[in-house]
């Protein structure tokens, strides 16, 4: 799968979502489908986006025992979304048991991120609040080889750990990173961020972008934007 630009559509419900990806009558962008939405429409929302033409990261972030997660993930996989993903922090063992549910009879599967720390996540709050010794890069590279030795494709980090992920688990082990904002945006609530352009220089693969498209005054022209800095034609 090609580098891209994925538009989180973090809405409350398929209504809104639905109304803001009508506006884009010339592209089909490729959307995340996080807690907020699913919780709120089910798997009818996917298969509805799926209809549409839209490629699909369903976000849920599964974080259970092994068997827990394989079972769920063996739903999932019927949904023949594009991306999906799990806590790396569940441990290896988890990891292995997501991939073996998420593998149909056929072989086929969609790609399997493990998400490494949240952008929300400063090292302070690592190291006071969950106890991790380190560094926060430290413990995203440790999580990436991990997810890499389960067999998983990638992981979910901030762009700011995506060239060392690289480094240690070699070009083909997907980046997928949120936390981006244009040069002239707000944070928010994200501590590790860049923008698309540096983001295209680091080297990651996918970029996660919500806010500076959903909240923009030209949703559109915002996506095209952020296309063109991250070196995308739309």
């Amino acid at each position: 799968m090609k580098r891209d630009v994925i538009i989180a559509c973090d809405f409350a419900s398929a209504e809104a979502t639905y109304a803001f990806l009508d506006r884009f009558t010339e592209e089909k962008p490729f959307v995340k489908i996080g807690m907020e939405l699913y919780y709120a429409e089910g798997p009818s929302v996917v298969r509805e986006l799926r209809r549409r033409g839209h490629k699909i990261f369903l976000d849920l972030k599964l974080h259970d025992i092994p068997n827990t997660v394989q079972k769920a993930m063996a739903v999932l996989s019927r949904l023949e979304v594009d991306m999906v993903n799990l806590h790396a922090a569940g441990t290896k063992a988890m990891m292995e048991a997501a991939l073996k549910g998420l593998t149909r009879e056929d072989g086929s599967r969609p790609i399997l991120l493990a998400v490494t720390q949240l952008t929300s996540t400063s090292e302070e709050r690592m190291h006071d609040e969950l106890l991790i010794s380190g560094s926060i890069t430290d413990c995203v590279c440790h999580y990436a080889r991990l997810a890499y030795e389960a067999g998983l494709d990638g992981v979910v980090c901030s762009p700011l750990e995506a060239g060392m992920v690289k480094e240690q688990c070699g070009k083909d082990f997907l980046t997928v990173t949120p936390g981006i904002r244009f040069a002239d945006g707000q944070a928010g609530d994200q501590v590790r961020i860049t923008t698309p352009a540096r983001a295209k220089e680091i080297g990651t693969d996918f970029i996660v972008v919500g806010r500076p498209i959903t909240a923009a005054e030209d949703p559109v022209e915002a996506y095209r934007k952020c296309m063109r800095e991250f070196g995308i034609e739309s």
